[in-house]
């Protein structure tokens, strides 16, 4: 199986890449860091392609894609891991720009990627797309505001599109984590504010990112006939708890 994996210098991407090479795939690894990108393709080897862009540039991304040499250009899967939080204010308190950023990464650089790579999957009758979605996108959080936006677009695309491929061999998936740990996921979301990120999970026995990579990889390696729709994973430390009310003083 010939994957590609967005967003792969770190995190669920990155443990995802080695996972499948340990499983004797072939994966393209994709990322803005490429001294990241190449470091890990270095511990991987010959089946590991590293190929360095920006998901939100529309324009890089098809370059990428077409650059890339005839023997690695049939995907058989896309995992569409690239995204990020960014804050946690109130909408009323968001910055604009963190929002913006959020979009054009988690929607339309997946999007993008998506639009390129189905096409041929199609063409072949056979091929694979795994979204990562998050629990934000069915869960409302103070703060979530344009991230669980992202993230439930994210989740309503990967049912359309498994509407609209009815009838093909080509399969979609949304995998949707709760509390993760052990990334630089709330790092960036705190705009590097190692202290915030770090109380987030003291004393909490939360998700690693091998834990989502062996769902991405269970999820592919289930026998063509069978589709896993979308997956909801938590911690069990973590749980959809009520409604928050505000009483009166």
């Amino acid at each position: 199986m010939l994957v590609l994996i967005t967003g792969a210098s770190a995190g669920f991407g990155a443990a995802t890449a080695r996972l499948l090479i340990q499983r004797g795939h072939r994966v393209i690894i994709t990322a803005r860091r490429q001294q990241r990108l190449h470091a890990l393709q270095q511990e991987l080897g010959a089946n590991c392609f590293a190929l360095a862009f920006d998901i939100s540039d529309e324009q890089a991304t098809s370059s990428a894609l077409q650059s890339l040499p005839p023997e690695w250009q049939q995907i058989d899967l896309l995992v569409n891991n690239a995204g990020l939080a960014l804050g946690i204010d109130a909408a009323q308190n968001s910055n604009l720009a963190d929002w913006k950023q959020m979009i054009a990464t988690n929607i339309s650089g997946l999007v993008s990627i998506t639009h390129a790579v189905l096409p041929g999957m199609v063409a072949r009758n056979r091929g694979h797309i795994i979204n990562l979605g998050s629990i934000a996108g069915d869960y409302p959080y103070p703060g979530g505001n344009v991230y669980g936006a992202t993230k439930a677009f994210v989740k309503q695309f990967s049912l359309n599109l498994r509407a609209d491929l009815v009838g093909t061999a080509v399969r979609v998936s949304n995998v949707e984590p709760g509390l993760c740990g052990g990334t630089e996921f709330s790092k960036v979301r705190f705009h590097g504010d190692d202290t915030k990120a770090a109380a987030l999970y003291s004393n909490v026995d939360y998700l690693s990112a091998e834990d989502i990579a062996e769902t991405i990889v269970w999820i592919a390696e289930r026998p063509a006939h069978v589709n896993i729709n979308r997956i909801e994973i938590m911690p069990v430390a973590q749980a959809p708890a009520g409604l928050t009310v505000k009483k009166k003083v």
